[in-house]
């Protein structure tokens, strides 16, 4: 029988702990996340934990796979990599292990992963070193750090955000940046549900989440932003949401 919680004895020396979730039919690791408790048991079982309801069950890809090997008769794997660590530290190590492993259905880049993720000496170089960019105007700035290297630039800044679209019809500019450095810049011209019909590329719908529709900014614009360093000020630490609002400051308006 298939172990569904930890005894209370053991919850204790746990503390908080990073975990993976496997898929038994091929080997491959789908998921990294982080908890105390049960949480580890509850996602494999396709149970919504925190602030999730059951809407995730249907929006969120990571239940979509568990549901999929669930239906093939089969359990999920899951392993325990790290426990007993402070809340502080179990956020690198989550990071750490987001970043070793490509194509996760995680909907979040690891913690620190814009500024201290995996990455060439080189990179690590040019996003210290680079001419940080100036605004030029309003313009939303998107984090695609978990996307940049599966996909090509535009799709992987188009979508899937949570974000409010009444809000991010205001700008009308895009950058997409990624490991502190912007990789490219775009005119929106519609906000669009975040669905397959509207995203051919995705390959399922995620409900809340939006994305763009619309094309290279013009060259004086991309060679304003694009391969520039994101200046420190936008780099907010510890905040897990990629999306960010850049305005000019209050003197400017």
């Amino acid at each position: 029988m298939a172990i569904t919680s930890f005894p209370a004895s053991a919850t204790e020396q746990l503390m908080h702990y990073v975990y993976r979730l496997i898929d038994p039919r091929n080997g491959e690791t789908f998921y990294v996340g982080k908890g105390q408790g049960d949480r580890v048991f509850a996602h494999a079982r396709a149970i919504p934990v925190d602030g999730e309801n059951d809407d995730s069950l249907v929006s969120d890809p990571k239940y979509q796979r568990i549901r999929d090997i669930q239906g093939a008769g089969l359990d999920v794997i899951h392993v325990i990599h790290r426990h007993g660590m402070t809340q502080r530290t179990v956020f690198e190590v989550e990071a750490a292990l987001i970043d070793a492993y490509p194509g996760l259905v995680n909907l979040t880049a690891g913690h620190g992963t814009n500024d201290r993720g995996s990455r060439h000496a080189d990179e690590i170089i040019k996003s210290h070193t680079l001419e940080p960019f100036d605004l030029g105007e309003p313009l939303i700035l998107i984090n695609i750090a978990a996307l940049w290297n599966v996909r090509e630039t535009y799709q992987a800044t188009q979508c899937m955000w949570k974000i409010n679209p009444n809000r991010a019809k205001r700008y009308n500019l895009v950058l997409g940046h990624a490991r502190g450095i912007v990789r490219g810049a775009y005119r929106p011209d519609e906000w669009l549900p975040a669905t397959k019909e509207n995203f051919p590329f995705e390959d399922h719908d995620i409900e809340g989440r939006w994305g763009f529709i619309g094309r290279e900014a013009e060259t004086p614009v991309w060679n304003r932003y694009v391969g520039k360093r994101v200046p420190e000020k936008y780099r907010r630490k510890g905040v897990a949401n990629p999306i960010r609002f850049c305005d000019w400051p209050t003197a400017r308006k």
